[in-house]
């Protein structure tokens, strides 16, 4: 019983490290802070929008660019990135047979684009649209109201890291 136990550890061990040495093998990496090709930037917001504040900082803690928060410097930065539309949507796609809602879709649009000072376009206009689904019940209002909060923030989130990844893109 003993030596069918430890054969089984054995076994377990051998796959463990299998397992461990193909990962590394197939080009897995935890994902890194992205580079980009130029060292200063400037957001450019319409409105004292949330997902360019979160952008600020998510761009700050790259530790790699010096994120200008003066207009008045504007012109110092090597890149601007202009904020054209930061929408959420609430919109009801489901009701019930009384004609109460049972159902919305929360939708998050995002749409910016990215010059040099100058005006010179370094990515055209891009928009970046996450959507989802929520179910809802009169009797749970306000933790469905929390909820969609919640998720608001997770697509914000999302679209921060798709900004980025579409910034280390850039080049000048």
């Amino acid at each position: 019983m003993e030596r069918t136990f430890n054969r089984r550890r054995a076994l377990r061990l051998l796959l463990a490290v299998g397992a461990a040495a193909s990962a590394g093998g197939c080009g897995f990496a935890l994902r890194q802070t992205p580079d980009f090709a130029f060292h200063s930037i400037y957001v450019e917001l319409f409105n004292d929008a949330s997902l360019g504040r979160e952008l600020r900082r998510q761009l700050e803690a790259t530790g790699k660019l010096q994120v200008i928060q003066e207009a008045a410097l504007r012109e110092k930065a090597e890149v601007v990135l202009q904020v054209l539309q930061d929408v959420r949507e609430r919109v009801v796609v489901g009701r019930d047979a009384a004609g109460n809602v049972n159902e919305f879709v929360l939708r998050f649009r995002f749409r910016f684009r990215v010059r040099t000072p100058a005006g010179k376009e370094l990515l055209p206009e891009v928009e970046i649209t996450r959507q989802i689904n929520q179910s809802y019940s009169d009797t749970a209002a306000l933790s469905k109201e929390s909820e969609a909060q919640m998720l608001f923030a997770d697509m914000q989130s999302d679209i921060v890291q798709q900004v980025l990844r579409r910034l280390a893109a850039v080049k000048l």
